[in-house]
């Protein structure tokens, strides 16, 4: 169990701690205030970073809580899914890997409808799964319920895990997340509605399932779609992690005059985040990510 813990933090950490920096740095340069332009003390901003490195949340209306608007981690919002896998690692190290398929089946079944009773019911309130990163209203339920059924029906299909085999895998597990991905709201005026809450439940909760599976059956047989696969399966989690304090800082550039940014000066900016994030994330990976990592696990476990 804890040799188990110890290489999930090695293999996550590194790169939280770096998001986390990115987090201070975006915020100083941002002002250093919340959301409503209330200034933040240095303390309270030293204060959220060493609970994030630590993987502790901050709660709503502490000093910690920096931005103002909830955030379990306001330096890099996105830590919030990083804390709930850490709970589901020491779940799974205490007793997930010890149920029964049948059993499993049970957690997935109940976590999986309550994930959608939080979407159909509104308790978002925009009629989607996107809880989990406050610390208030229903953050903790909507965390706990999306990472239980995620991890689990994970763990039970890697259990009785049976390829199918469908030329093109790749390349259809594609189409279909730009597809899910380009339908923010399935209403036609755009406002959500309990539709958007099914419409979130059956993506989540079939259609991405189905998706991993599919590309876990599928066998890349070229050299580009080998080649994109590495590149983009190597950089996912520091993309992941650093990409938010990026858009903090967007956001506040848009906010401070939102009258005055056209569509014509936004755009540019976001296709040059979107190339020169990955570019970024690339560069950690190499010279500070997978180095820090390789270093850990030879304190940790020698030449293992």
């Amino acid at each position: 169990k804890g040799e188990f813990m110890l290489r999930r933090v090695i293999r996550l950490h590194p790169m939280l701690v770096m998001g986390a920096v990115f987090g201070v740095v975006a915020f100083m340069i941002q002002g250093a205030e919340q959301w409503d332009h209330t200034p933040v003390a240095s303390w309270s901003v030293m204060l959220c970073f060493l609970l994030g490195i630590l993987m502790l949340p901050a709660l709503p209306h502490t000093a910690a809580e920096v931005r103002g608007n909830g955030e379990m981690f306001p330096l890099n919002g996105p830590a919030w899914s990083l804390f709930f896998e850490y709970i589901a690692s020491i779940a799974y190290a205490v007793v997930l890997h010890r149920l029964s398929d049948r059993a499993l089946r049970w957690v997935v079944a109940l976590s999986g409808i309550g994930l959608a009773l939080t979407a159909v019911m509104n308790l978002s309130g925009a009629y989607h799964i996107g809880n989990g990163w406050t610390a208030a209203d229903y953050g903790w339920l909507g965390g706990l319920l999306r990472v239980s059924f995620s991890f689990s029906i994970g763990l039970l299909m890697s259990r009785g895990f049976k390829p199918v085999r469908i030329r093109g895998a790749f390349w259809i597990c594609s189409a279909t997340i730009i597809g899910v991905m380009c339908v923010p709201y399935i209403t036609p005026d755009g406002n959500p509605s309990v539709w958007n809450g099914i419409f979130d439940s059956v993506m989540t909760l079939a259609v991405f399932p189905a998706v991993v599976y599919l590309g876990a059956s599928g066998c890349t047989t070229d050299r580009i779609s080998r080649g994109l696969c590495d590149f983009f399966g190597n950089i996912s989690y520091p993309i992941y992690i650093i990409h938010y304090p990026f858009m903090y800082l967007l956001y506040a550039w848009i906010w401070a005059a939102p009258a005055e940014r056209t569509f014509a000066d936004i755009w540019p900016l976001c296709v040059a985040m979107w190339f020169g994030l990955i570019l970024l994330a690339w560069v950690l990976l190499k010279v500070y990510d997978e180095p820090v990592r390789r270093w850990l696990n030879r304190k940790a476990f020698g030449s293992h």
